[in-house]
């Protein structure tokens, strides 16, 4: 029995379900999204071994969502979905990060063992590396599964937009996360409401930190936000 999840995000209903039921019958877990932004949304919310890219979708595109996905991590197989074979947007979807490409139309028989292939390639690397669940952040430890944030002084369960919002800028520790990654990742939109609300948010978690001097949650005028400590 096989344990891998994939992210499948695909437009197209019916492709989308017959390619869900494929991988299914193989007994991989799939989830099933109908365009980019709801993608990158599950994405964060869920442990993922592979995704299955469709390029040409609305509200984020392909190309788009995979540059969103490596801006967070390098660990995750992609391969896109497409009906384009012209050379110009192979390079565009390696260039955003895929690790293949596959046209359609395409067999059910094609698709497994590209999938295969390349699950087998990142379990010899990369993946052999599993990450703890728990993130130490200073004298904090942060479990994202958990939502729990543990300091020198207090503990709490965080909320789940609380948790979202840390565990990426945990992950990215020193290094800037945009707002409208942040904001698509943890609403599934970027609008000027939920700008407020996440501003709101990170308020909230600077005095939690509060107990750790060393660690603090600058605002990079313009782009997005850095979690810094030790």
């Amino acid at each position: 029995m096989k344990e891998e999840k994939i992210l499948l995000v695909e437009d197209d209903p019916g492709l989308g379900f017959v390619i869900q039921d494929t991988l299914k019958d193989q007994g991989y877990t799939v989830h099933l999204c109908r365009d980019g932004k709801e993608g990158l949304k599950q994405f964060h919310a869920n442990h993922y071994d592979l995704c299955l890219l469709d390029v040409m979708m609305p509200k984020k595109d392909g190309f788009e969502l995979a540059k969103d996905i490596r801006k967070i991590t390098d660990d995750v197989p992609i391969i896109f979905l497409t009906a384009k074979s012209m050379v110009e947007d192979k390079v565009e979807g390696f260039k955003s990060g895929a690790d293949d490409y596959v046209i359609k139309p395409f067999s059910n028989e094609e698709l497994l063992l590209r999938i295969e292939a390349i699950l087998k390639r990142y379990s010899n690397g990369k993946k052999e590396d599993v990450k703890s669940a728990e993130i130490k952040i200073g004298k904090f430890n942060f479990n994202p599964e958990e939502f729990f944030l543990k300091g020198p002084v207090s503990e709490r369960v965080l909320t789940k937009k609380e948790a979202g919002i840390l565990k990426l800028l945990a992950e990215q520790k020193n290094k800037v996360i945009e707002r409208e990654l942040i904001s698509n990742m943890v609403w599934g939109d970027d609008s000027y409401f939920v700008g407020r609300s996440l501003d709101v948010f990170i308020t909230k978690l600077r005095k939690y930190f509060a107990e750790d001097e060393s660690i603090s949650i600058k605002n990079v005028h313009g782009v997005g936000f850095k979690l810094e400590c030790p």
